[in-house]
């Protein structure tokens, strides 16, 4: 009797479970299918408004002219070379901040006397406007890419080293201590606790800062490029060819959506 009521038991929890996911997985699907038709709704008003002459296509240009040059400038791969002068910038200065701030993050951590003296210091750099720091820094190092990359460096690096040094600190302090009792140096307690106990605040940083990376090169593109989609932009706003200036918009849209998803498929596969 017990087993028969225990079996009835598990068939109603496997029914439940399957309920369950079928209702999550209808839900994500129906966010997504709602997701879409909202960007189709835009792209149609868009396109419906400029040809009704609701807004100025000369200005706000339009889906179809996007296409239109986006086909053109692929014919010469013109549009390619701007993307992957970005792209490459962006994945540069990326690589860069992920080895520097975790470096800088580390010492800090290593030596608190070092991380006394400069977390003010870090605090104001952080705040501070990166756009003012873009000018000097192509005064410093000439219009060419090292200024680029430095300035998209400048963007976010300050805001990881103080996240992930945070972090570190906020680590439970009774696993700390009993990783001395047992004899462990400081660099035991980094590698055995600190480290894989902050996993989660890196992969949050990245993915902050795959996008500020992006932000960084723009700027630096504004500035000090002849080639790019920062480039593209001030140089359509500077001939008012504003087809040019949307469509870097739009490439750069889906490049930040592109590049979230994929720091967002590595924090799973760190979670799984």
């Amino acid at each position: 009797m017990n087993k028969s009521i225990k079996a009835i038991n598990k068939k109603d929890i496997s029914n439940s479970r399957t309920q369950y996911l079928n209702h999550i997985r209808l839900y994500k699907i129906s966010i997504t299918v709602l997701r879409f038709l909202i960007l189709m709704a835009f792209i149609a008003a868009w396109e419906i408004s400029t040809r009704t002459g609701i807004l100025n296509p000369f200005i706000f240009s339009s889906p179809s002219r996007i296409c239109t040059t986006f086909i053109a400038m692929a014919k010469d791969n013109s549009i390619f070379i701007h993307i992957w002068t970005t792209l490459f910038e962006t994945f540069l200065s990326f690589f860069l901040i992920i080895i520097v701030g975790m470096g800088a993050a580390i010492l800090l951590w290593l030596w608190k006397g070092l991380s006394d003296c400069l977390e003010p210091f870090l605090i104001v750099l952080n705040s501070l406007p990166k756009s003012a720091l873009a000018p000097m820094i192509i005064v410093w190092l000439g219009n060419n890419m090292k200024a680029i990359i430095i300035t998209a460096i400048s963007v976010s690096i300050f805001g990881m080293i103080i996240n992930i040094y945070t972090g570190f600190l906020e680590i439970d302090k009774e696993k700390i201590i009993l990783i001395k009792t047992l004899g462990g140096t400081k660099k035991d307690i980094l590698k055995k606790l600190i480290l894989p106990g902050s996993k989660q605040i890196i992969i949050s940083n990245m993915k902050v800062n795959i996008g500020l990376c992006l932000v960084g090169v723009i700027i630096g593109e504004f500035l000090a490029a002849d080639k790019g989609l920062g480039y593209l932009i001030i140089y359509g706003s500077q001939v008012f060819k504003m087809t040019y200036v949307s469509m870097s918009i739009v490439i750069l849209c889906i490049i930040s959506t592109v590049l979230f998803k994929l720091v967002d498929v590595i924090e799973k596969m760190f979670r799984d």
